[in-house]
């Protein structure tokens, strides 16, 4: 069993979600649904919790009701390795959400995410404070990360 498990409160809709993920994410998939009893809270054969795994990474998705929404405070954060694994997740989680800044986006659920090329770390860590600069300068005027262009700016082009 994983130490730290992520939970996310959603109102009706983990089930759904934790399939949209799965569908996603390679090496990912349903572990187990659990169901409201007679005892509720929720109605007797709902689904109540559904543990999930997106590239092993385990996570539970509870239908809570409406009480809790999902804010930025807390995102989760999909290092990808290439121009073409940033694309594909950010079509992915974006559909039917909405593209936010930075490489910053919320899914159809509420959910935020951070799709960011691990090369955006690299051109971050112990450069040149100019260097460093330029990098974010260029990251704060895009929706989703281009790498091109932010190697483009970490040289001065």
């Amino acid at each position: 069993m994983q130490k730290i498990t992520p939970f996310l409160w959603f109102d009706h809709q983990a089930e759904a979600a934790a399939r949209f993920y799965t569908s996603i994410f390679k090496h990912s998939k349903i572990v187990s649904v659990t169901r409201y009893g007679a005892a509720g809270p929720g109605p007797k054969g709902r689904v109540m919790t559904v543990e999930f795994q997106l590239d092993g990474q385990g996570f539970v998705a509870l239908n809570g009701g409406p009480l809790f929404k999902f804010n930025e405070a807390i995102s989760l954060v999909v290092n990808c390795r290439n121009q073409q694994e940033v694309d594909r997740m950010w079509t992915r989680l974006s559909a039917g959400g909405t593209k936010e800044s930075c490489g910053w986006l919320k899914d159809k659920y509420g959910v935020s995410w951070q799709v960011v090329p691990t090369v955006l770390v690299e051109l971050l860590k112990g450069g040149a404070p100019e260097v460093l600069l330029r990098v974010m300068r260029a990251m704060m005027k895009m929706k989703k990360l281009d790498i091109v262009a932010l190697k483009r700016a970490a040289k001065g082009r």
